[in-house]
């Protein structure tokens, strides 16, 4: 499993280098009234906008500093609960020492950082590795072909199979990762139909030593960006914004992920395959196997993750 995944930096230099334009009808959605949870869409992508060129790309930055504000605005309002909580916890300590008061002081302490850091992150301007790093549930942009051309679409990272219910998210918390093995099973509506890849420079595995779970950070040693392959999908449902979700195809790892303690890995795809695999054939399945055999083999470096 693809536990996590670093996108490379400069993500809009490395699309524009395969010809790929940036859907803005699409990320205006991702940021308009309709989108639920700001906070599944990582700063990374909001800096595609902090440098508005066209109208539609301020409309971008507007909307996003809008939910900025209101998240701000979110934070502070739980920052100002919390802190007159810590207030009460510590007031009550004075008077007497009890579990209680101790706990509550504890929780708020821990909730009152927590919150600081939030906001610090908002307000900052300065790039940090976390700011390009996804999770399941998070937004990342995904390279698609559309009408012969290729577009880069805001996508969630758990794919929802078109014309499934809404409660297969729940139902198969897993597939943020599509498994090369059920390609033609669970997956057989986007294997052929609709491919996608992703641009990442780094990835994150959860792995068993010693009885204890630690994140691993895998790197190939060429330090070359990898282009993952995906599957993806437009879901639609009665009263319910559409949904733009993928996942990454995994298969057997390489010996030395095996070695680290994973057994799956993220399928790259060759630069020269990008148009073939963007581009299948739903009749010749053959060659979109083929694609994802011949993939790069660079080794994997790992370390344990900060």
């Amino acid at each position: 499993m693809c536990f996590s995944a670093q996108l490379v930096d400069a993500y809009r230099q490395h699309c524009r280098r395969w010809g790929a334009f940036i859907s803005l009808e699409e990320f205006k959605d991702l940021y308009g009234p309709a989108f639920s949870d700001r906070r599944k869409v990582p700063k990374m992508i909001d800096q595609f906008f902090a440098d508005p060129q066209t109208d539609d790309e301020r409309a971008i930055k507007t909307l996003i500093d809008q939910r900025n504000a209101e998240l701000a605005t979110e934070h502070e309002q739980e920052l100002f609960k919390q802190r007159t909580r810590l207030a009460d916890a510590e007031r009550k300590l004075a008077v007497k020492e009890t579990k209680a008061a101790a706990e509550s002081k504890r929780i708020a302490t821990d909730k009152v950082e927590a919150l600081k850091r939030k906001l610090d992150d908002l307000r900052r301007t300065e790039p940090k590795d976390r700011d390009a790093r996804i999770f399941p549930g998070i937004y990342a942009p995904v390279i698609v072909s559309e009408g012969g051309k290729l577009v880069v679409k805001p996508m969630r990272y758990q794919c929802r199979p078109a014309g499934k219910p809404a409660f297969y998210d729940i139902k198969y918390p897993g597939t943020y990762n599509a498994r090369r093995d059920n390609l033609e099973g669970f997956w057989k509506g986007q294997f052929g139909h609709t491919h996608g890849l992703m641009i990442v420079k780094t990835f994150y595995e959860n792995v068993d030593r010693d009885g204890k779970n630690v994140v691993l950070q895998f790197t190939p040693d060429d330090r070359e960006p990898m282009l993952v392959a995906c599957l993806w999908s437009r879901w639609t449902g009665k009263d319910e914004p559409d949904l733009l979700s993928f996942a990454a195809i995994t298969d057997d790892p390489p010996p030395e992920v095996a070695a680290a303690g994973h057994d799956r890995c993220i399928v790259q795809i060759k630069p020269e395959n990008v148009a073939a695999w963007l581009n299948p054939d739903p009749r010749n399945l053959a060659a979109s196997y083929a694609i994802l055999d011949d993939r790069p083999r660079p080794y994997y470096e790992h370390r344990l993750a900060a």
